[in-house]
């Protein structure tokens, strides 16, 4: 997250029927087409990175490292980079339905905008 970024962390619909079907056959969260936000729908118009985030989990003596969260940089239609995130599974007594996530959002000077 760079300095400009608002940090935001808040739950987003992703739009249903739109995920990345071939990320989901690699096991990875299948990217929608758009999300909803605080009432306003968002179409990604383009992926400019993803990174995932791993964890180590204790459960054996082993301590495997599994990835707990896959990010994505994203442009919007409304000409804002937003980096949203995808759980790989929710913690024991959370809303499974919050899976995606918007991290934070960038606003870009109006020169710089692309639709």
């Amino acid at each position: 997250m760079s300095p400009s970024d608002e940090l935001i962390s808040e739950p987003v619909t992703p739009d249903a029927g739109t995920f990345d079907a071939a990320a989901m056959a690699r096991g990875e969260p299948g990217l929608p087409a758009g999300f909803t936000w605080r009432g306003r729908h968002y179409a990604i118009v383009e992926l400019l990175e993803t990174w995932k985030q791993s964890e180590v989990w204790d459960h054996t003596a082993g301590g495997q490292r599994y990835y707990r969260k896959r990010f994505y940089r994203v442009r919007t239609d409304a000409g804002r980079i937003m980096t949203l995130y995808a759980l790989r599974h929710t913690k024991p007594g959370e809303n499974p339905r919050k899976r995606w996530w918007l991290y934070s959002v960038e606003d870009l000077p109006p020169s710089a905008r692309r639709v």
